[in-house]
């Protein structure tokens, strides 16, 4: 299994680093970082580039490439790539097709408050088009240690029950204990009749889908939350996270046939959410590790 990092020499794509260690451990998983310098175009500010100049910026490349892999750990294989195009977000999803990547992980910009998400214009490309899921790490992440525990926002609407089978099955491989959150219940507000059917309809889709989710040796149970509060911003801020927690969502019905797309709900929850977010295509299916 391979993670490509959508690396860049800033704190941003330290972020992105911490949380690709965090996924890969525990999984036999390796990183693939990849830095996007501009391919030579006649629109570009100065064209053609002086003599010299691609070989001065690949150089530049490699040194923070070889910064980026410093951040690595021992026990994870990283490798470095360079690649050129005129957009960095299809650079960076052409090259996790290359690799048949697992994931994409990204880092917000670093201008959020309280390690909360900014979402740059790269990151919105890439949550809003890419053909495999897209793992977002908030400002100063810096977390390295593998993930604790798998939450997974859930809702009754198309696509909720593909969602939760990719949630299932990672929790299962993992070996972590998963927790549903409800979405319907964060559209609907503080109503008790949305409140049980959010709940009664959690319980019966994982019931269909194998009972126990989790796949630790204590034999935990799947937990179900109704976030509850007056906003979605506020349900998200009452709801306890774990530092190694992660998000995992749906796309918006709005998304093409295996591709991400960022729907209203999920930037609401990110304007809240403290720990990292992994954004699902629509019909998408898991790879098997």
């Amino acid at each position: 299994m391979r993670y490509v990092v959508g690396y860049t020499a800033n704190a941003t794509g330290r972020d992105a680093v911490h949380l690709a260690v965090a996924l890969a451990r525990g999984q036999d998983a390796s990183l693939d970082l990849v830095l996007v310098v501009p391919e030579d175009s006649p629109f570009n500010a100065v064209y053609p580039p002086e003599p010299g100049y691609n070989d001065i910026l690949t150089e530049q490349a490699r040194r923070w490439l070889d910064e980026g892999l410093a951040l690595v750990p021992a026990d994870v294989t990283a490798r470095a790539h360079i690649r050129r195009g005129d957009s960095e977000a299809q650079a960076l999803i052409d090259a996790a097709v290359e690799f048949d990547a697992a994931a994409l992980v990204i880092g917000a910009t670093n201008n959020g408050l309280l390690k909360r998400f900014t979402i740059g214009s790269v990151a919105s490309s890439l949550l809003h088009s890419a053909p495999l899921p897209v793992a977002l790490a908030p400002s100063g992440y810096h977390r390295m240690e593998a993930i604790t525990r798998l939450s997974c926002g859930f809702g009754a609407r198309p696509g909720a029950d593909e969602l939760l089978d990719v949630a299932v099955e990672s929790a299962r491989d993992r070996r972590l204990p998963l927790r549903l959150v409800s979405l319907l219940a964060l559209d609907g507000g503080d109503s008790p009749e949305l409140l049980d059917a959010a709940w009664l309809h959690a319980a019966d889709r994982l019931a269909a889908v194998g009972g126990s989710a989790s796949g630790d040796t204590s034999g935990t149970e799947p937990e179900i939350v109704v976030a509850k509060g007056r906003t979605i911003e506020e349900a998200v801020d009452r709801l306890d996270w774990e530092d190694g927690e992660i998000l995992l969502i749906g796309s918006s019905r709005l998304a093409q046939h295996r591709a991400t797309f960022l729907g209203s709900t999920a930037n609401r929850i990110l304007r809240a959410l403290p720990v990292p977010m992994i954004v699902v295509p629509r019909d998408y299916t898991r790879q098997s590790s």
